[in-house]
């Protein structure tokens, strides 16, 4: 008891005779710019922590060391 193929296609034709082509076209170009926008943000966001982890790597790989140059001495 799924919706069938039938359903759809006027479901469509229903949609595009209230809001038109026009329309339906603008809001599919501010959907895909929306889209593109959260992928680049996703990817901003990975690459700004991949970075900071490898600061936090290079800051514990420091304080190491001068922990061991001080148990030589």
């Amino acid at each position: 008891m799924g919706i069938s193929i039938w359903q759809l296609l006027i479901l469509l034709a229903v949609v595009i005779l209230i809001f038109g082509t026009k329309k339906l076209k603008n809001v599919g170009g501010d959907l895909g710019s929306a889209i593109k926008g959260f992928k680049s943000a996703v990817k901003d966001g990975d690459d700004a922590s991949k970075q900071e982890k490898v600061a936090q790597d290079s800051a514990d790989s420091a304080s190491t060391e001068s922990v061991k140059k001080e148990d030589k001495v």
